[in-house]
């Protein structure tokens, strides 16, 4: 909770610019390769474990992956791998193992399956480390970064034509044409931890100029993104998106790469920067094959276009489930083999509620009792848990309550809060995510929060609300100005202070987050290597400002109409 506000407070004031997108025609292709990231290969537990009283997604985990079907649904991907003619290699940007820093054994498991793979159909396998593959190794049954090395040492290692000590990035000739940097994004002392220290970048930007005095075209592959691929990533996931992105994105993008293959946000997003020379590069962020939406991406390259497709994992052995972990029952197989994709959202649905519910306690979101915002806090956290958990339908519901309020909610076929809020997760990581402002769906959310604020923080002055905000985000290093209430109108007569404070630094964020940037996610084209931009840096950066005061203007407007028109909005 102090994260959130500390960002939305940041996010109503100050916000970030989104690149140019690119289009271009079919043009001849030399190269097909496919992409699956954080692959979270787990070993089947004995029993299913159960978290909430679904009868049949009530053993969904907290991060929403499918582990105990991971093997086969890892295996329906190596079976359209090979059953496709065009994909002559694949490329793995980490995470292949759930616990790969602990239990050796996921890697040693799945490994076998790439070997087989390879045998089979001739098709070369290149893997780099994510943030749950491999660290200092010093327990036993740990992995280091070495037993990683030696254990995937067949998967790109063995091609290594350049290498960098102490890490595991390393390069490899893909084919004629085409060059792998792949680049250790991790750091070894903390599990999530972005690693991509200065050496790191300046060895990727070696590497890339290396590669076309050799006449081959770079492609770069590491775990953590290197762009924005949710609204101010950086703050939000600060651990998800490498540091100083935007100046490493400078120096990627004129070192000629023109590509990045990323994972570990487990969203199927692309975004592109366009440096002060006008060379683009696009970070390709993949969603996590285990996960919904179960999909990965294949690239076909020629000099003039670079096109990119999804496909989908929508089948599996399910049956085998039955003998293989106690709990599966004929309901669950008879759901997956319905279609595994939609089986796959439900489950994200599931275990996202159960995350969030589970974060709503004291030790989650970080706040002691003892804080004089403590009260505010955790009054506010426990009405939306009710409120969430509320039908919308039926005496007594969310609709009925709401309308009490004056406040207009519109009918859909959500069953509570919960319901929506998890669509509009789902959206993100399927990626194309169109939620635009007005729609029913984000409306529906907003004017819920509504209901939230109005029933119970009516009784908390503002004065209160902005002390409590400025102490939560003075823990983050940061401070609202004196001025921010003012600079918001919370005095405006039209409502209580705190529901158009909140509403109107909610709205630009959750606008973000339902709705894509111009660069498309799943299907679309950018330019080849043969292409260049403009070398007019002027023109450049004139239109890099452009864009940028365009998301400005944007998002001023919407504060400006939720501020002001904050109750015909409430009310509908």
């Amino acid at each position: 909770m102090k994260k959130i506000i500390a960002v939305l407070i940041i996010l109503a004031l100050v916000v970030t610019a989104l690149a140019v997108p690119v289009s271009a025609a079919w043009s001849i292709v030399d190269t097909t390769f496919a992409v699956a990231s954080d692959l979270h290969y787990e070993l089947q537990e004995e029993e299913l474990e159960w978290f909430s009283e679904d009868p049949i997604f009530g053993y969904a985990n907290r991060r929403a992956a499918m582990e105990n079907e991971s093997r086969y649904i890892v295996d329906e991907f190596l079976n359209q791998c090979a059953e496709n003619e065009k994909i002559e290699f694949i490329l793995i940007p980490g995470d292949i193992a759930n616990e790969g820093r602990a239990i050796k054994q996921q890697h040693l498991e799945i490994v076998e399956k790439f070997k087989k793979f390879e045998q089979e159909t001739g098709k070369q396998i290149y893997v780099i480390n994510g943030n749950h593959d491999a660290g200092k190794g010093e327990k036993e049954g740990e992995t280091s970064l070495e037993e990683f090395r030696e254990i995937y040492y067949e998967f790109g290692f063995s091609e290594a034509l350049s290498t960098m000590e102490g890490n595991l990035s390393y390069t490899a000739d893909l084919n004629e044409k085409y060059r792998l940097i792949a680049a250790d994004s991790c750091d070894i002392n903390r599990s999530t931890g972005d690693g991509m220290t200065d050496d790191r970048v300046e060895w990727v930007v070696n590497e890339a100029e290396k590669a076309f005095a050799d006449g081959k075209y770079p492609i770069l592959m590491m775990h953590h993104n290197l762009l924005d691929h949710m609204p101010i990533q950086g703050l939000l996931s600060k651990d998800f998106i490498i540091r100083n992105h935007i100046s490493t994105a400078e120096k990627f993008a004129n070192a000629g790469i023109k590509m990045v293959f990323t994972g570990h946000e487990h969203c199927s997003d692309a975004n592109t920067y366009t440096s002060s020379k006008g060379n683009q590069i696009t970070d390709f962020a993949t969603t996590a094959l285990t996960m919904y939406p179960l999909q990965y991406r294949i690239v076909e390259m020629s000099d003039e276009v670079i096109n990119y497709d999804i496909a989908t994992i929508d089948k599996i052995e399910a049956e085998k489930l039955l003998t293989d972990v106690k709990g599966y029952t004929p309901e669950h197989i008879a759901e997956m083999n319905k279609g595994l994709n939609a089986y796959a959202k439900k489950f994200l649905k599931n275990g996202v509620e159960w995350r969030l519910e589970r974060g709503f306690q004291d030790e989650q979101l970080g706040i002691d009792k003892g804080a004089f915002y403590y009260d505010i806090v955790r009054k506010a956290v426990d009405a939306l848990n009710d409120i969430l958990n509320t039908p919308y339908r039926g005496e007594g519901g969310v609709i009925e309550q709401a309308k009490a309020k004056g406040i207009y909610i519109p009918e859909s076929n959500y069953v509570d809060g919960w319901d929506v809020a998890t669509e509009l997760v789902s959206a993100h990581y399927a990626g194309e995510e169109n939620y635009p402002l007005m729609e029913r769906d984000v409306t529906i959310l907003l004017r819920t929060m509504c209901l939230i604020l109005d029933t119970e923080l009516a009784m908390i002055t503002e004065e209160e609300l902005m002390s409590a905000a400025t102490a939560i985000t003075a823990l983050y290093g940061s401070t609202p100005p004196d001025d921010l209430a003012k600079k918001l109108e919370l005095d405006l007569g039209i409502s209580h202070g705190a529901q158009c404070f909140l509403l109107a630094i909610a709205t630009p964020l959750l606008d973000c987050f339902a709705n894509d940037d111009e660069v498309a996610d799943n299907v679309g084209s950018i330019k080849g290597y043969a292409r260049t931009g403009s070398a007019d840096s002027f023109i450049n950066i004139t239109q890099s400002m452009e864009v940028t005061l365009d998301k400005i203007y944007e998002t001023l407007m919407m504060i400006f109409t939720f501020v002001f028109r904050g109750m015909d909005y409430i009310k509908g």
